[in-house]
């Protein structure tokens, strides 16, 4: 892949977003599903189930790339471009949150991504104001897609819950398999138990608990401004933990190592990933 052309796709994706081409409006058929939107690089639709009584809607966004392509996790790395879901406000719908499965990590002439080169899909979580009204989700969504090129993918998406009939079997399976195959959360056995920022700035300095037998986990670090860290320094032991090094690098123009603001860090140890925040004062 050009390592050029994919940088740049990074760093004009808003300019992007205006001029891609190949764009398909995808409006619901479903109860609870929108049609696929196409491109080249793969297809992308949004699920969702009813509301709850709460005004929670369970929903996700399902990316297949086509077979050689990749897309992105939450911070993609070096290149490319982060999955985006905008819900139009209009219905009293806010997005709450979306998650992301296990990434894998990809090195292409040194530059490195986190992504998926395979059918992901990405779960969110809805508000709705009213839940007794009748809900129609008009969402839009916006992915990168590399293989040779990158192409950005932009489709407008509409899912009609008021047509929703009896228990929607196919969308509960889709989520519940999803679910599975996100991070799990710290627990006794596999957290992350010290960080500091360290040498003015520098590195970020981390002290783990892994799984039992693990011996070198991988680290992600994604930072406020899309940095992500992946390299590890002077790992060693320490009374049963794993003490690591992450150094931030080259900061890019206009970009600090700043600590005033939440980082996630994934760490997958063997068949087992765990994420979390960082929380800086």
């Amino acid at each position: 892949m050009s390592i050029k052309l994919r940088l740049s796709f990074r760093r004009h994706a808003s300019a992007a977003l205006l001029a891609a081409t190949a764009l398909l409006p995808a409006h619901g058929t479903q109860a609870a599903t929108s049609n696929w939107a196409q491109n080249d690089g793969g297809r992308m639709r949004i699920i969702a189930l009813p509301a709850t009584a709460d005004g929670t809607v369970q929903g996700a966004l399902q990316i297949e790339p086509t077979r050689g392509w990749i897309t992105y996790w939450k911070e993609p790395g070096q290149a490319g471009i982060p999955p985006q879901v905008v819900v139009s406000p209009g219905n009293g719908i806010t997005l709450e949150k979306m998650d992301f499965p296990v990434p894998s990590l990809f090195d292409a002439g040194g530059i490195k991504d986190l992504g998926y080169d395979h059918a992901v899909t990405l779960p969110f979580t809805l508000k709705v104001a009213d839940p007794s009204a009748p809900l129609k989700i008009h969402a839009s969504a916006f992915i990168g897609l590399c293989r040779n090129i990158c192409i950005p993918f932009q489709a407008d998406f509409e899912v009609d819950l008021t047509r929703a009939n009896g228990l929607p079997l196919e969308e509960n399976l889709i989520l519940d398999e999803a679910r599975r195959k996100l991070p799990e959360k710290p627990s006794d056995d596999f957290s992350v138990t010290h960080y500091m920022v360290a040498n003015g700035r520098e590195k970020l300095s981390l002290a783990l608990r892994l799984p039992e037998g693990v011996e070198k986990p991988q680290i992600f670090v994604a930072t406020p401004g899309g940095r992500v860290l992946f390299d590890q320094a002077s790992p060693r032991r320490i009374e049963g933990l794993y003490v690591v090094d992450m150094p931030f690098g080259k900061h890019p123009p206009g970009e600090s190592a700043t600590t005033d603001k939440h980082w996630d860090i994934l760490v997958i140890a063997g068949n087992r990933a765990m994420e979390t925040k960082l929380a800086f004062d």
